[in-house]
């Protein structure tokens, strides 16, 4: 087991039932720019027009979850202003990044073994290449130790994303998962593209809807109908497929979001190109009435984990459980260890358009 690679590990948390919302909400209506696309768009994504809108999670969302703190890194609510955008309609399939790696030869972190350089004080026999894996076990757990339901495997990589026993044969409509940061942001540029900012990616996955508590509105299960690939039954041990799939989906199998987009809650984490801090939003909203475009911080701090430089990941995964966590909440926030992956995790990418009138700011 490598424990530099298993330990920066950022997880979901998931939502059993709705709380009312309080008499003044906190929430101000999203106000859509409603520009025009600037052109066609780029196969595969949807038009994004930007606006203003209220960022965050709302406190009282807290008391939903069996885990407490889920909604303190995405608070305070603050307005914020993007620009418009195309954002890629799914998360990056196996497809996709096998064209990416058919066309580069490029190698993705969890398939180079780590270096005695890079961890002068591991073991040689944990130097190997690898990836985290998601390992239920077969009973009950202490749920305050992710160890218990997590494994760093020999061999796991994007082809082989639960050990060298697996592939991806037959799953080229599948979220390419086993992808770090760095391999993300490495497939974005060669098509073309960026990873979205953390502010970009959740007024897209918005949908033009305010303050509500999931990517499709307020309830869970609108009409009893499952809008998310999450973790039912007995978290970690079984998954019961309630919503039609035990483990990772193929994309697209739930009703997409006001704007077009598929997934924006469930199945994969997805990458964002900020750096995570807890104190984000409190900058931000002492910054200006409204931050417009932000990137993050210039720097990551995670007080749990100092050492480790991590981006934000939104969205939730297959994992999220109302057990153990509900960050598929549209609102909340995941973090994650820049150059570590795992089974769980994917990205989408988003295109700029073109500046106009000289603006260089895009």
């Amino acid at each position: 087991m490598n424990p530099t690679r298993l330990a920066p590990l950022a997880f979901a948390l998931a939502l059993p039932i709705l709380a009312a919302e309080p008499a003044t909400s906190p929430f101000q209506p999203t106000v859509e720019s409603k520009a025009a696309s600037p052109g066609s768009a780029p196969e595969g994504m949807v038009w994004i027009s930007g606006g203003e809108f209220s960022m965050g999670s709302n406190s009282a969302d807290d008391s939903l979850c069996h885990v407490a703190g889920v909604t303190r890194d995405a608070q305070p609510i603050h307005r914020v202003a993007v620009d418009g955008f195309w954002m890629d309609k799914t998360v990056v399939t196996n497809a996709q990044f096998a064209k990416f790696v058919a066309a580069t030869g490029y190698k993705t972190i969890a398939e180079i073994a780590p270096t005695k350089e890079e961890f002068p004080t591991a073991p040689p026999e944990n130097l190997f290449a690898g990836s985290i894996v998601f390992s239920p076990p077969a009973g009950p757990v202490d749920l305050d130790d992710y160890l218990e339901w997590w494994r760093y495997i020999k061999g796991a990589d994007w082809q082989h994303p639960e050990g060298p026993q697996s592939n991806i044969a037959g799953r080229d409509n599948y979220p390419v998962v086993q992808v770090s940061y760095v391999d993300a942001a490495a497939y974005a540029k060669w098509a073309g593209k960026r990873l979205p900012t953390e502010a970009e990616w959740e007024f897209a996955a918005r949908g033009g809807l305010s303050g509500q508590t999931y990517a499709w509105g307020n309830e869970l299960k609108p009409g009893g109908k499952w809008m998310a690939n999450i973790y039912e039954g007995k978290f970690p041990m079984k998954d019961s497929g309630e919503d039609g799939f035990v483990g990772l989906a193929p994309v697209a199998q739930f009703p997409p979001n006001g704007y077009g987009l598929y997934d924006m809650a469930g199945n994969t984490w997805q990458w964002t190109s900020d750096w995570y801090r807890p104190d984000t939003y409190a900058s931000q909203k002492t910054a200006g009435e409204i931050t417009r475009n932000p990137h993050g911080p210039e720097a990551p701090f995670d007080p749990d984990e100092p050492a480790e430089k991590k981006r934000v990941q939104r969205g939730g995964s297959f994992l999220c459980s109302d057990q153990y966590c509900s960050r598929y909440m549209v609102g909340t926030r995941g973090k994650g260890e820049q150059s570590t992956g795992s089974n769980h995790i994917g990205f989408r990418c988003v295109m700029a358009p073109p500046p106009v009138d000289g603006d260089k700011t895009r």
